[in-house]
């Protein structure tokens, strides 16, 4: 594939379009040309006042720069590696069965692989993401894919219960990166007027991952063993792995840090990125406890953020709930076999292809609103239609499914409350994304943390109970208290929209976050063209200034 600099800048007379093949830009990350060479950088090249490296204009290696065509393909190879991550997180639900007749296992042990699979979801992210801020995307999507295919491939050997357990747990700690990493490499690619498509595309796949999971593990697990399965997980990861090596580098601050050593190498002189100028040397440690530590500041400190978090993780626990929950409305009541009941997961599907047709809508609706803004960006609480129409429609569908899910009822009617669920579920999930990314602008990479530890613990926890749950209170009831958690938490989205800037305004963190942007849109003069580079940048500042006052207050008191 040979691809040029986007279309924007291919009419600049300070840059010649020029056309790099993939192989070029998978290889070369400093990309250091006569023309690069020659560009006026501020400082002095010395080791007190080096020279700060930063993107020419309409720099062809800057990945903003790419084109729609090779962005487009990378944002699809990215949504596949997460697919297949979800996708093997529910699979194994179609070798259950199997495996209690094998190792004589109760239901709930029998859920464990998977409980502990998407518990690696909430503590993996949590070290992957700073961790590509240190060594690049690139780095880490080889290291934890190539893991993750390694150990599920392992589980195709298990002899215990305690093996397959640990074996899933380690598979989902590294597949986990992906659902930081992906997103990622999408915030390096789009700009935000862009980022709402491409996030659409790629946020659907950790939801439909998991709901065709027991559709094709079903039907292979039924005839042949649950090792079958794994042999169909390995295989597909080994092929997302094969597609995904292409993936470039795409982090701007690893690609500059490469850039700048480069011209330090080539001219002896003291090259540094702006960012590292401001952040001063960085440790992993230090990184890491910034990385733990946030996350938990954000979701406790911030009503905003443990509200809306609460409430997507309650969703998630839900979905994943379901794998416990449809073998006994669909097997156990109707009769159902394991494969066929698999089928009935395709209402949730269907809910969520109409969910990514509707973001399609919603997405030139937010650009016109944007567009009518002073500088051109939108206030947060515009991304809020899609949580309030979830809002409305998950309580129906959970309600729906919880009472029509006896064996008299016909069974279209649970399949379509799971489908109204699904189609919920989706827009609250991309809603509530956008809305924290907005709000919180600089913090966004640390609420995203919390906001995946918080829902993948919901995740792997709700499995385990729900046999014991549709036993005691049986399948109306059991099935309906999600539906009222979800009637609980109905009005947030209405109170954000109504009242989110004033709440904003009296939190620590969000009152920053919304101060750094107003001094970004002051010199940018567009808010939809201000980059996640810049956004790092004016978080490295805050720090810098925390730093500055905490050393003043300090001295003053000695």
């Amino acid at each position: 594939m040979v691809d040029s600099i986007s279309s924007s800048c291919e009419t600049k007379d300070d840059w010649a379009p020029i056309e790099l093949s993939t192989w070029r830009v998978f290889r070369d990350k400093a990309w250091v040309t006569q023309k690069v060479f020659e560009h006026r950088l501020p400082g002095s090249g010395t080791d007190a006042d080096p020279y700060l490296v930063e993107w020419l204009p309409c720099d062809v290696r800057n990945p903003m720069n790419f084109s729609q065509r090779r962005k487009w393909t990378l944002a699809w190879i990215g949504a596949f590696t997460v697919f297949g991550v979800s996708f093997s997180s529910s699979g194994d639900t179609g070798g259950i069965l199997s495996q209690m007749v094998e190792w004589g296992l109760s239901n709930t042990l029998a859920l464990l692989p998977i409980s502990f699979f998407v518990l690696g979801f909430a503590i993996g992210p949590v070290f992957w993401a700073p961790l590509s801020e240190i060594y690049g995307r690139q780095a880490i999507f080889l290291l934890t894919y190539v893991t993750y295919t390694v150990f599920d491939a392992g589980c195709i050997g298990a002899q215990t219960i305690t093996q397959l357990v640990v074996l899933r747990f380690i598979a989902g700690l590294c597949g986990s990166a992906q659902l930081t990493n992906s997103g990622g490499i999408i915030a390096d690619m789009f700009s935000a007027a862009e980022r709402g498509k491409a996030q659409s595309v790629f946020a659907c796949a950790p939801f439909m991952g998991p709901v065709l999971g027991p559709v094709v593990g079903g039907y292979l697990g039924l005839p042949l063993s649950w090792r079958w399965i794994h042999v169909l997980i390995t295989c597909l990861a080994t092929c997302l792995l094969f597609a995904g090596s292409i993936i470039p580098e795409t982090y701007a601050p690893v690609l500059l840090q490469h850039r700048a050593r480069a011209l330090s190498k080539r001219t002896g002189k003291v090259y540094v990125t702006r960012l590292d100028h401001l952040q001063g040397p960085k440790s992993l440690p230090a990184i890491l406890k910034i990385a733990l530590a946030r996350p938990w500041v954000l979701l406790f400190k911030e009503p905003i953020v443990l509200i809306m978090s609460t409430y997507m993780a309650i969703f998630y626990g839900t979905m994943y709930m379901f794998f416990g929950a449809f073998p006994i409305v669909f097997e156990e009541l109707r009769g159902w076999s394991q494969g066929v009941s698999g089928l009935a997961f395709f209402g949730q599907t269907v809910g969520m292809a109409f969910a990514l047709l509707y973001m399609r809508w919603e997405n030139t609706r937010y650009v016109r609103i944007a567009d009518a803004s002073p500088h051109g960006r939108a206030p947060a609480e515009a991304r809020l239609l899609p949580c309030m129409i979830a809002a409305i429609a998950t309580p129906i569908g959970l309600f729906l499914f919880a009472w029509t899910n006896g064996k008299t009822m016909p069974w279209i009617l649970p399949v379509i409350g799971s489908g109204i669920f699904g189609f919920g579920n989706v827009l609250l999930s991309l809603g509530c994304v956008n809305y924290l990314i907005d709000a919180y602008v600089i913090y966004a990479a640390s609420v995203m943390a919390a906001t995946a530890m918080l829902r993948s613990v919901l995740g792997a926890t709700f499995p385990l109970f729900t046999a014991t749950m549709y036993n005691h209170l049986g399948i109306h009831w059991a099935s309906s208290i999600p539906a009222f958690l979800a009637l609980i938490c109905m009005p947030f989205p209405f109170i954000f929209a109504r009242y989110g800037a004033a709440i904003r305004s009296q939190c620590e963190y969000a009152a920053e976050a919304q101060k750094a942007l107003d001094e970004m849109l002051k010199t940018s003069g567009e808010g939809e063209n201000i980059t996640d580079l810049e956004l790092i940048q004016e978080e490295a500042k805050l720090d810098l200034d925390r730093r500055t006052t905490v050393k003043t207050v300090h001295t003053i008191a000695v």
